[in-house]
């Protein structure tokens, strides 16, 4: 009675906060199809979509979800949609793309894990992973997913005209493309004004530097990713090696639901 007590408790906090959020997004939908911003009403709209991923996939994989895990879902997806592009967090707090992406890399290895463990311990599977290798994997499988939303931000900046690689502006390049060779790399430091002049005879100017054309923010999101990633491989592995003394690591590792 106690165990079922304590997990229907877990089940109500997970409902409050996936109500909460989702009453959130529709008020925020609500508020900017009154103003006309329609980006930001399918931003909404994208957002109570993922909401229903945790649920589709329990569904569907006859999982279970660890109410740590899926609240960290739910304020990932809310923090990343409606906070970070809606309400431009993106650009009021310098480190909340990092902070995303790092979280990002934890959960997906998570997942990651999470899979290789249930086949590692399914009696159908003929062969076990050794603990090492399953945090391989789910190390793996967060760098590809990393990589996988990498390259959807720059096809949609090339094709879309956006900007969700977030362009900054550096002081210093270096480049072989300015060499009469095209061999030697050249190095320009203390760059202090771009000019930029377009066919159209517009000019635009660029103080304080250069702008990167997202180099910068790809590359420290992939390195965040990885360093999430590595962090709960770590916590994986000495998990498998002793469930019983790291079960602080259960809270993030989904499951097969067990049949009555």
């Amino acid at each position: 009675m106690v165990k079922r007590r304590k997990m229907s408790k877990k089940k109500k906090l997970t409902m409050t906060v996936y109500f909460l959020l989702r009453g959130l997004v529709i008020l925020s939908l609500i508020a900017q199809g009154i103003h006309g911003n329609w980006n930001n009403v399918f931003l909404c709209i994208l957002t109570l979509i993922l909401f229903t991923f945790p649920s589709l996939m329990k569904k569907t994989f006859n999982m279970t979800f660890p109410t740590t895990f899926e609240i960290i879902v739910y304020c990932f997806i809310f923090a990343s949609e409606i906070l970070g592009e809606i309400q431009n967090f993106y650009g009021i707090f310098a480190h909340w793309d990092t902070m995303l992406h790092t979280l990002n890399g934890f959960l997906c290895a998570a997942l990651g894990f999470s899979s290789i463990d249930i086949l590692n311990n399914m009696d159908e599977f003929h062969f076990k992973m050794t603990p090492a290798f399953v945090g391989l994997v789910a190390f793996c499988f967060s760098m590809t997913i990393g990589v996988l939303w990498e390259f959807g931000e720059y096809t949609v900046d090339v094709y879309l005209n956006k900007d969700m690689q977030r362009d900054r502006v550096v002081e210093k390049i270096t480049s072989k493309k300015l060499s009469e060779d095209e061999i030697t790399p050249i190095e320009l430091d203390g760059i202090n004004k771009t000019v930029i002049y377009t066919n159209d005879g517009n000019t635009t100017v660029i103080e304080d530097g250069y702008l990167d054309i997202g180099l910068h923010d790809t590359m420290k999101d992939l390195f965040v990713n990885f360093i999430g990633a590595v962090v709960f491989s770590i916590l994986g592995y000495f998990y498998i090696k002793n469930r019983d003394g790291y079960r602080f690591a259960e809270i993030f590792i989904p499951r097969l639901r067990k049949n009555e």
